[in-house]
């Protein structure tokens, strides 16, 4: 079940930004907005939501807030008026790039995500231009240093795992989104605790660049994670290991 981790460089990079605590909360509220919206307010039967709140606290998103933001989703508040939006094009150095936003206002969030990625040198395209270059899955993280790869593929395998992959520090679990639910509730169900569970976009192959193009797609990714609206980026790039340390 083991093999190269196709997750470690944007995994890697993701780590490296400095977001601040204004931006995680707004995003963190949105998630549990989103979630609410799409599964209902109860944590309970709903795995994303329990996601969420989880992230939520981890940037120390206060209780009240985390209630106001599920009651937005559920509609018992305004505010949870919020659309997903994707949009796709192409980075410095030719590679691939998703942008992944929440917004009220899409018309808004075109153009300006539009102006951010032709600033930094790329070009945004058409919808589903880049988008077969990914693939939706769930993916479940654990310190290596709390468990055995065999533990978390006895735990995960039934529930319906695809992929178990170590990677340093960490052990990463790869589902197909219909079975996400089940294998985070099955880790949940053994008390083994993991370290994040998030559905994400993976790509089907890695491109590499230099050291040049490495970095204007990095700061690239900067200036898109520090607008309101983006909640997340994706790349096809192999960075060089100079830029990952």
């Amino acid at each position: 079940m083991a093999g190269h981790s196709k997750w470690k460089n944007i995994q890697v990079r993701k780590g490296a930004q400095d977001i601040k605590k204004g931006k995680d909360f707004t995003k963190a509220a949105k998630d549990l907005i989103l979630a609410a919206k799409a599964g209902g307010g109860d944590p309970v039967h709903n795995a994303t939501l329990r996601t969420a709140i989880a992230k939520a606290k981890a940037v120390n998103l206060p209780k009240d807030k985390i209630d106001q933001a599920i009651k937005k989703g559920t509609g018992e508040l305004a505010g949870g008026d919020l659309y997903e939006v994707m949009y796709e094009g192409y980075a410095p150095g030719g590679v691939a790039i998703m942008v992944e936003a929440a917004t009220e206002n899409k018309n808004r969030s075109a153009a300006d995500i539009r102006h951010l990625i032709s600033k930094g040198g790329g070009n945004m395209g058409e919808p589903n231009c880049v988008g077969w270059m990914f693939d939706r899955k769930g993916v479940i993280s654990f310190d290596a240093a709390k468990y055995t790869e065999d533990q978390i593929m006895e735990a995960g395998l039934e529930a319906g795992a695809d992929d178990v992959v170590s990677e340093g520090d960490s052990i990463e679990v790869y589902t197909a989104v219909e079975h996400f639910a089940a294998v985070q509730k099955a880790f949940e169900d053994a008390e083994m605790a993991f370290e994040n569970a998030e559905l994400t976009l993976i790509p089907q192959n890695l491109v590499a660049v230099d050291a040049t193009a490495g970095q204007k797609i990095l700061n690239l990714i900067e200036k898109l994670e520090e607008y309101e609206d983006v909640q997340n980026v994706y790349v096809n790039a192999d960075f060089p290991d100079e830029l990952m340390g």
